[in-house]
């Protein structure tokens, strides 16, 4: 876990200060860059897989946290369309995630995604605090990392679901909308590592939860809820329900916005939200996570394998932030320092290594 926060940490300042300095996402520098026609056709290819693929993957997890909180409380509500079921809690969530988007107002947009992440992240902590964990323990684990016999993917999925790929160039977007000013840098500097801090405390809640309830096996939130219910009470269910709510809302949001200014940067199209090229990426991204997350798949099997997805295309995009993050043609003073490149160039390799030994154990 403390492996993922300082990952995200380097990983998205750097997205910061590239996209800061020079006013333009990262899918749309690296495609200024590279001169070579047939590489960056290689490599727009590349990352256009890398981002709007992981994304789809991602977005079906997204909606099935969301399902989850709906369905530790009300159960399951499914309707039959023909052959397959149709999930009402996806559905009910992809028109949320739909209406904020279509409004195409960033600020809205934002203030939405903060009370969101608010009530997401008190939910989780209550819920932790709850639960009574034991802080050496605790504390023990931050400090002192294991790897248990048999738990690569997961450590890839937790990477995966901390790190993740397509945030990095939805953050080089929106640094480039909310960040005007030369001198916004620092600004946008404590921004990150202060979100990315405080998301890294909510991910700890929530494994302190998984974990407290003793369970063998975990496939729906209604596992943990009949855990956690007769252990700590009924408002501890009802309070770690609205939090995954939360989280999958927001994410359900963030995910398919990621890849509508990746795909504009590398097609040359108008980042503006209202635009309808734009659109049509995001509700595209968005309809796959509705149908998707309705599938008879399990919703944690969805979540799981969204994440090892991510963790296994981390390094692809690492590669490509490192690789610009050093051209002192785009960055001119404000490029890697020494320090920079050995953290950054760390954490490729242990995300590369990870990723490699994920790829083994599935085949």
């Amino acid at each position: 876990m403390v492996l993922s926060i300082i990952a995200t940490v380097i990983l998205q300042e750097m997205s910061a200060r590239i996209s800061k300095n020079k006013k333009k996402n990262i899918a749309e520098l690296i495609k200024e860059e590279i001169t070579n026609s047939n590489l960056k056709k290689i490599v727009i290819f590349l990352i256009l897989s890398a981002i709007v693929i992981g994304s789809a993957a991602y977005e079906a997890g997204n909606i099935s946290g969301g399902v989850l909180g709906f369905e530790t409380i009300f159960g399951d509500k499914k309707i039959n369309f023909f052959s397959p079921h149709i999930n009402v809690y996806s559905i009910i969530i992809g028109v949320l995630a739909f209406t904020l988007l279509y409004i195409g107002n960033y600020k809205i947009l934002e203030k939405a995604l903060i009370v969101l992440v608010l009530i997401m992240s008190l939910s989780f902590l209550i819920t932790a605090i709850i639960t009574k964990p034991d802080l050496f323990e605790l504390l023990k684990g931050i400090i002192i990392p294991r790897i248990p016999e048999g738990s690569i993917l997961l450590i890839v999925g937790l990477i995966g679901t901390t790190v993740v790929p397509y945030n990095i160039f939805l953050h080089s977007s929106l640094v480039t909308v909310k960040w005007k000013k030369n001198s916004d840098l620092k600004f946008a500097r404590f921004d990150t590592v202060i979100s990315i801090f405080l998301g890294g405390i909510v991910s700890m809640c929530i494994v302190v939860c998984g974990t407290s309830i003793g369970l063998e096996s975990i496939t729906n939130a209604s596992d943990i809820a009949k855990g956690i219910e007769p252990l700590y009470g009924m408002w501890a269910k009802y309070i770690l329900a609205v939090g995954l709510f939360s989280a999958g809302l927001t994410s359900a949001m963030t995910a398919p916005l990621a890849a509508s200014f990746v795909t504009a940067g590398c097609m040359g199209w108008s980042s503006e939200m209202k635009n309808n090229k734009f659109r049509i990426v995001w509700i595209s991204i968005l309809l796959i996570g509705v149908l998707s997350s309705s599938s008879e798949m399990k919703s944690i099997e969805i979540i799981k394998f969204a994440q090892i997805a991510n963790g296994i295309l981390l390094p692809i995009i690492a590669v490509f932030l490192i690789w610009i993050a050093n051209k002192k043609s785009i960055l001119g003073n404000f490029k890697n320092n020494s320090l920079n490149n050995l953290i950054a160039i760390l954490i490729l390799l242990i995300t590369m290594v990870l990723a490699t030994k994920s790829i083994i154990s599935i085949l």
